[in-house]
C-alpha cells in the first residue's frame, strides 16, 4: 500500500457551508475532515482541501500531499536531490515538511494528527 493517502488540491471558496456539498457530489466522498490553520477554515473533501481567507499568506506552495508517514518521503526526497525548505515540524493538523522538487515546484507533505 501506498504512504500516499491523499493529493490536495488547494480550492479557494467564499463560503465553506455551500462549497462542501459541491465537492462531496464531484468526488461521491461523504466524509468531511474540517480542522482550523491559524485564521482560516478549512475542509478536506477527498483530494480537495477547501478554505476560506487568504491561504496566499500563509501557503505558497503547488499542493499539499498527505502521507501516513514522514519518514519514507525524507528518505525519497533525498535520493531525488530535492531542496527541503522546512524540516518537519509540528503544525496545529499534524506534522509537515515543505520541499522543493528539481523542477521548481514546492509541495507540502503532511503527516495529519490522528
Amino acid at each position: 500500500m501506498s504512504n500516499i493517502h491523499a493529493m490536495v488540491a488547494n480550492v479557494e471558496v467564499d463560503n465553506l457551508e455551500d462549497a462542501i456539498p459541491l465537492y462531496q457530489e464531484l468526488t461521491g466522498e461523504t466524509e468531511v475532515r474540517r480542522f482550523p490553520y491559524r485564521d482560516l477554515e478549512l475542509a478536506l473533501v477527498g483530494p480537495f482541501l477547501l478554505y476560506s481567507g487568504p491561504l496566499e499568506k500563509y501557503v505558497s506552495q503547488n499542493g499539499t500531499v498527505i502521507v501516513g508517514s514522514l519518514a519514507p518521503v525524507l528518505e525519497a526526497l533525498g535520493k531525488a536531490g530535492t531542496e527541503i525548505l522546512e524540516a518537519p515540524n509540528e503544525v496545529p493538523n499534524g506534522t509537515r515538511i515543505v520541499a522543493r522538487h528539481p523542477d521548481g515546484s514546492v509541495f507540502e507533505y503532511m503527516q495529519l494528527r490522528a
